[in-house]
């Protein structure tokens, strides 16, 4: 009974965001409903002491990280930078390879510190443009984003600054750069089953006689590319972002060393702070605002020009896309807490190599969160010490963990109630029905990309 409990409030959640409702109204309701059922007497105090806690911890932590990349990625666009680097892209690559261009535009967005949010409104247009002129079904253009936005560079490819890939460094005490090799070769695999998958999708809808569509909803408007900042000073933010997050990532530890004291007159005693768990976010959040700066440097006149008004919906977003994550979180929390995930914790645990059970434990709590960094940081909180201690007794290195632990992060997150694709269907005017086979089959092949790097681990130990 206790299992089924857990199991339908995930169907609730995923049923009430396949169907459109608001995950931060229905997140709190399946996880009360599910405690109402378990045990009545405890429905508020687990709401204010565990789905509330859990939710502040989550917004105290990442929401710097959520606010600069929407403020980098909103200037990126202001300043035209966006907009210069996909025409660029879409002239070199070609636009008879339009599904290769949005990708690789995608890639070097969401690699170089913008959100993943920001990126879908910033590339679509560009999108429907360039499936239009190739005659390519728009319904395909959701998996595409998601192909170069939701995958290889979100998690994979070391060093990314999206926060799938921040959040592991503070359970391991590793960086956003740990066991690169790995996850080179995972972006590798899943870019080029991704796109082979697509091509697949598209000799299918030539032989079928499928075009672009008619009757469109949310079509943007044709895409001027005159008087476009010239794109090699448009990918300087992005360079910047990811040189200093690198750079950062080192020089912050020999600055302040393992732990920094700040003694101050104000404070009743001096105040110790980790510098290891912290390393990451701070790496990213410093790189994401030289990021800016940058762009304030290259692109002042036509940045400031519209600022005030600009950074309103970008602040907006971050409030809305770190809630709705912290929303998923406390769900989760309060998921994992019941008797009916318990038993589910130990079945997982059951299995006996530790690079497995890291990966289908997170990738599983992804999935039942809708979440990958609400999911990543439960698995994490809940079950990091067994990881640490059964890759310590099988020597082998935290770096790993984190990797596999980022990637296992963004398999099965991507189910209907997923905020990320809840918005990118939103913002492409096309619907589940139409457009998720897709996006679930290039989540089937980021899950399956987790343990083709386990198995090159293994075989190799390359890290």
């Amino acid at each position: 009974m206790s299992f089924i409990v857990v199991i339908a409030a995930l169907c609730f959640l995923m049923l009430a965001a396949y169907r459109g409702f608001s995950v931060i109204i229905f997140a709190p309701i399946a996880a009360l409903l599910a405690v109402l059922v378990t045990e009545p007497s405890s429905v508020l105090p687990v709401y204010s002491g565990l789905f509330m806690d859990k939710m502040v911890v989550f917004v105290k932590l990442y929401f710097p990280v959520f606010l600069l990349g929407a403020i980098f990625g909103k200037v990126i666009e202001l300043s035209g930078f966006s907009r210069s680097i996909v025409a660029a892209t879409i002239r070199l690559v070609g636009r008879q390879r339009a599904v290769l261009a949005i990708v690789i535009v995608c890639a070097l967005l969401t690699y170089g510190g913008v959100s993943l949010f920001v990126v879908v409104f910033a590339v679509y247009p560009f999108a429907a443009e360039a499936f239009r002129l190739g005659g390519l079904p728009k319904r395909l253009i959701p998996g595409t984003i998601a192909l170069g936005a939701f995958t290889f560079t979100m998690d994979a490819l070391p060093g990314t600054p999206q926060i799938q890939n921040i959040i592991p460094a503070a359970f391991f005490k590793t960086n956003a750069w740990s066991a690169p090799w790995l996850g080179l070769i995972g972006a590798i695999y899943i870019a080029l089953v991704g796109l082979a998958y697509l091509t697949w999708r598209l000799r299918q809808a030539a032989t079928a006689g499928e075009g672009y569509g008619e009757g469109h909803t949310q079509e943007p408007e044709t895409v001027d590319e005159e008087d476009l900042p010239n794109p090699w000073i448009a990918l300087l933010p992005l360079v910047v972002v990811g040189v200093l997050n690198l750079v950062f990532t080192y020089a912050l530890p020999a600055l302040y060393g393992p732990n920094h004291t700040v003694t101050l007159a104000g404070l009743a005693q001096p105040l110790s702070v980790p510098v290891q768990a912290n390393v990451a976010i701070w790496a990213v959040q410093l790189a994401l605002l030289a990021g800016i700066l940058t762009v304030f440097a290259t692109a002042f006149t036509a940045v400031t020009r519209r600022f005030a008004e600009g950074s309103k919906p970008a602040v907006a977003g971050a409030l809305l896309a770190s809630i709705n994550t912290a929303t998923e979180y406390g769900f989760g929390s309060v998921i994992a807490a019941l008797p009916g995930f318990i038993a589910i914790r130990d079945a997982l645990s059951a299995i006996p190599n530790p690079l497995i059970n890291e990966a289908i434990s997170v990738t599983t709590l992804a999935g039942i969160t809708g979440s990958a960094s609400g999911g990543l940081s439960i698995a994490l909180a809940a079950m990091s010490g067994q990881f640490i201690a059964a890759a310590n007794a099988a020597n082998i290195p935290l770096d790993v963990l984190h990797r596999v632990a980022a990637m296992a992060s963004g398999g099965m997150d991507t189910l209907p109630h997923n905020g990320a694709v809840i918005t990118l269907l939103a913002v492409t005017g096309l619907t589940h029905r139409t457009s998720y086979k897709d996006i679930f089959a290039l989540t089937c092949i980021k899950t399956s990309a987790v343990f083709v790097v386990i198995a090159v681990y293994y075989l190799t130990g390359i890290v």
